[in-house]
């Protein structure tokens, strides 16, 4: 039996940070858990105070699939290349023909630059453009591919 998992993404801005994610993943926001109208509801419950409302962010699969994400805040800033990344394969994966899969990928760069990421390098293989190795606005790596 395999585990349920979620991702844990540690930033400076929550709420910003998950509205690029949902948009990179066409994600949508998680619902508030059941019996309440909405988080700040859950958070009164559950006695959290005012000012940390704004401490996390949470994503859902809006089809049920894919894990959930969390955003939380945290004092310290990113210092080094992560150790994990994820890989959007928007364009199809490397098994879609190439005329097909990079004006995806290309598409796609262009709508998360306008989001606010930042392309840090486009790699080749074979001598023709592959994907795109990027940062998203706090600067945590991704690649399109």
């Amino acid at each position: 039996m395999s585990t349920k998992w979620t991702v844990t993404v540690d930033c400076a801005q929550p709420g910003e940070l998950a509205r690029f994610w949902a948009l990179a993943l066409g994600y949508v926001e998680r619902p508030a858990p059941a019996g309440f109208a909405s988080w700040e509801e859950w958070f009164a419950q559950h006695d959290v105070p005012e000012e940390e409302w704004d401490d996390g962010a949470y994503l859902s699969d809006p089809d049920g699939v894919g894990p959930s994400i969390s955003f939380l805040r945290v004092p310290e800033a990113k210092v080094a290349k992560n150790r994990l990344h994820l890989d959007l394969q928007i364009g199809g994966g490397r098994e879609t023909p190439w005329e097909i899969r990079w004006p995806r990928v290309t598409a796609a760069r262009d709508r998360l630059t306008a989001a606010g990421a930042m392309v840090i390098r486009e790699d080749e293989l074979q001598g023709r453009p592959d994907h795109f190795v990027m940062a998203d606005p706090e600067g945590n790596e991704f690649c399109l591919v």
